[in-house]
């Protein structure tokens, strides 16, 4: 298979994957959505992991000012190929590509968890119960992209549908970003810094800043709303952290300076991730705003993976 096939994304694509052997092979559905008025946003995460035997279900629902929902789980029994599906305790979730690469549905029925502390996960501490519903699906508002050293490909989407939250229904519409990875993921050996946007004309933005020391190493893309797709192979990322680690305030620098934003987190859906000898990353992930040195601005997501032992 040459370089430029491996690089295209197919419907097929959308489907599950035969593992290999490491024991960090991992296979993943990765969907965010923020409300077009930045009022609410979430993601919602199944991860395969077959040769550890598990599954990861991370879901979080967020609102400014307003306490964090969560439905959490790393030990549940892996769902066998090829079914899109994540099942536990406290939780189930379908996944479907109605039309592979176009249009995208997640439904969600969950017992979660509220925070008013965006710290109280990395202390394992409980949050006080709450019903979570979701039923949204992702429509796409762009191009596939395909990472070119990874199994990996994003899709900037519109999104729409109904959340509940407890005896609160949200009717939705806003939009996000959805990715599948299937491959070998260490969780632990590494830092990252992983952002996507949509801003007010309708540019879509997505920059991955990988942080091995020694090697510069950055993915991502800006869809211009005219067609135009220009691939990020550079990007710088610098953030001011707070209190445990919680950034308050990024800028990314992209291809060299052609597009600078600043990012300004508005709401956290924090995880702590631990591996299976003990190993703990952080992981701060959080609803933002995004503005260019032009001043346009946008809203979006943005994620640091912090590994504690590095």
């Amino acid at each position: 298979m040459s370089e430029q096939e491996r690089t295209v994304v197919q419907g097929a694509d959308e489907e599950r994957h035969v593992a290999e052997d490491d024991q960090f092979w991992g296979e993943s559905y990765y969907l965010d959505f923020v409300a077009d008025d930045g009022s609410l946003g979430g993601y919602v995460r199944i991860g395969y992991y077959p040769n550890l035997g598990v599954e990861w279900w991370t879901t979080a629902i967020v609102e400014p000012g307003k306490p964090t929902v969560l439905s959490v789980s790393y030990h549940a029994p892996m769902t066998p190929l090829p079914a899109m599906q994540a099942q536990g305790e406290r939780y189930s979730a379908t996944f479907e590509a109605k039309q592979p690469l176009e249009t995208f549905a997640v439904r969600v029925e969950a017992e979660a968890e509220e925070f008013a502390d965006q710290a109280a996960p990395y202390r394992g501490e409980s949050g006080t119960p709450v019903h979570l519903g979701i039923d949204l699906t992702w429509s796409s508002d762009g191009e596939p992209y395909h990472y070119e050293v990874a199994t990996r490909y994003e899709i900037p989407c519109l999104v729409s549908g109904q959340i509940t939250l407890g005896d609160r229904v949200v009717e939705f519409q806003g939009q996000g970003q959805r990715d599948h990875s299937w491959g070998v993921r260490d969780w632990w050996i590494y830092g990252w810094c992983w952002s996507s946007a949509r801003f007010d004309d309708g540019t879509r933005i997505h920059a991955t800043d990988v942080r091995i020391p020694g090697v510069d190493v950055a993915f991502g893309y800006i869809q211009t709303p005219d067609g135009g797709f220009h691939v990020v192979d550079s990007a710088r990322v610098t953030e001011d952290l707070g209190a445990e680690g919680f950034p308050s305030r990024c800028r990314a620098v992209l291809n060299n300076g052609d597009l600078d934003v600043t990012i300004e987190p508005l709401a956290f859906g924090p995880l702590l991730l631990t591996s299976p000898t003990g190993q703990l990353s952080r992981f701060p992930r959080a609803m933002a705003r995004f503005t260019d040195q032009t001043g346009r601005t946008g809203l979006g997501w943005v994620e640091w993976n912090q590994p504690q032992d590095l």
